[in-house]
């Protein structure tokens, strides 16, 4: 899993409310066990028309936002069914960071185990990001896991919690594979011991 230490990108506003993981990457998308090409499929239903050309409404179809590395999002973000393909999709597409007020649980969780960082700020903090975010892709966010800051193009920095072992992880890029890995070598001499011990087991 990729390391997240501190990003530098352009952030796409989304100011949607309850925006669940059917909306980040639809059903019929789900056939596949790769993590690799679902960033095409992200926002199907929004980013796309019935004819299979894009909407350029949509805002990850405008020009200022086809680059985009961090999404500002409204509450709720994630909920609906527990798919990882809806990290998975939007890290394919090149999403890092996503901001809310809020996020559903099983979805928060994922993310962490695909290399996503989700922020939780408080509503108004959220609103000046959505707002700064709107300026398009000359305002480029800052996002320093270390020290636990967003900082917006202006130049103001907004502090959000996270828990230490999680930040640990995406800072280390250890997924639940990579924890596992990190400690193989007492793993080994633990099956050594037990396999002399008790050799019948």
């Amino acid at each position: 899993m990729q390391k997240f230490t501190k990003l530098t990108g352009i952030a796409a506003p989304m100011p949607l409310i309850n925006v669940d993981t059917d909306m980040i990457i639809p059903k019929q998308f789900l056939k596949t066990i790769k993590r690799s090409g679902l960033g095409k499929s992200l926002f199907d239903e929004m980013r796309y028309n019935e004819d299979g050309s894009e909407n350029p409404d949509f805002v990850l179809n405008k020009p200022a936002y086809r680059n985009a590395e961090i999404l500002i999002a409204g509450e709720n973000f994630g909920c609906g069914s527990s798919r990882e393909h809806a990290p998975w999709a939007l890290l394919d597409f090149g999403i890092r960071c996503v901001i809310a007020p809020s996020f559903a649980d099983i979805f928060y969780n994922n993310c962490f185990k695909n290399g996503i960082l989700p922020v939780v700020l408080p509503q108004d903090q959220v609103d000046a990001l959505m707002k700064d975010a709107e300026k398009g892709e000359n305002a480029r966010m800052t996002i320093d896991l270390e020290q636990q800051e967003v900082t917006d193009s202006d130049g103001r920095t907004y502090r959000f919690e996270i828990d230490s072992f999680k930040k640990y992880c995406l800072l280390e890029g250890l997924d639940d594979i990579g924890l596992t890995m990190a400690r193989i070598e007492s793993i080994k001499a633990y099956e050594g011991r037990i396999a002399q011990e008790r050799p019948w087991v």
